[in-house]
């Protein structure tokens, strides 16, 4: 278990492209649009190429106000994308996102880094700046999957209580069924990225609980707080 994770060459990483090649030939044989998912493909290289040299002089950084501000800049754009799916009327509910996102986010890890890891100091970028990436994707895309659904119910005459319950149950799909799979269908992005670094693998479990129990709860309480927000609207999809 001693073994160290090998680096990967520019040139093998271009293989890992091989099958996201064969999707997209498919894409094109089947007359699908391909505009968006060539849009994504190039945000995720571009963007994951551009993090990897700016993490790199964050977690050089003992800048707390740095830190604050690049987690920031992450909740803005996390409460932007959540609503791409969205047909909201104007701008109104960039702010109950951003509230929702926010608020479930840093609940989740002050538990998490000051009750859990004993984190010290609390903005050490090498472990918060990752955790607080988790968190927000997963309180984003549950805001995205709940605002969508809740939507869709108030366009359809539901009640309020009545479209809040479904949105809720539906947003929550992914990470219960997440919590069904991990261990026994698939090993999560985290354990097996310590693994693949020699971590013993009893150790690598207990992380991987406390980020599934982080995900669980972030995809909870920004689903709740972003409903609870919208318990006014009533303005239905156009």
């Amino acid at each position: 278990m001693d073994q160290a994770l090998a680096t990967i060459a520019l040139t093998q990483l271009a293989i890992a492209f091989i099958p996201v090649v064969f999707v997209l030939i498919l894409l094109a044989c089947w007359s699908l649009p391909q505009k968006r998912t060539w849009h994504a493909l190039v945000r995720m290289l571009v963007q994951l190429l551009l993090v990897g040299y700016v993490l790199s002089y964050i977690f050089e950084s003992d800048n707390a106000w740095i830190i604050g501000a690049l987690l920031l800049v992450m909740v803005l754009f996390s409460s932007w994308i959540a609503l791409n799916n969205i047909e909201s009327p104007g701008k109104s509910l960039f702010n109950s996102a951003f509230w929702a996102i926010f608020i479930s986010s840093v609940m989740v890890l002050l538990v998490i880094t000051q009750g859990v890891l004993n984190l010290e100091p609390w903005h050490e970028a090498k472990i918060l700046v990752p955790l607080a990436g988790m968190v927000f994707a997963n309180g984003m895309n549950s805001v995205s999957l709940c605002g969508e659904r809740f939507f869709a119910e108030i366009n359809r005459s539901e009640s309020y209580l009545n479209a809040r319950n479904i949105a809720f149950k539906a947003s929550m799909i992914p990470n219960v069924n997440a919590l069904f799979a991990v261990g026994i269908v698939s090993l999560p992005g985290m354990m097996t990225g310590q693994i693949l670094a020699g971590v013993s693998p009893f150790i690598a479990a207990r992380y991987q609980i406390m980020v599934m129990c982080m995900v669980f709860s972030s995809a909870g309480l920004a689903s709740a707080i972003f409903l609870i927000l919208n318990k006014n609207s009533t303005k239905k999809i156009s």
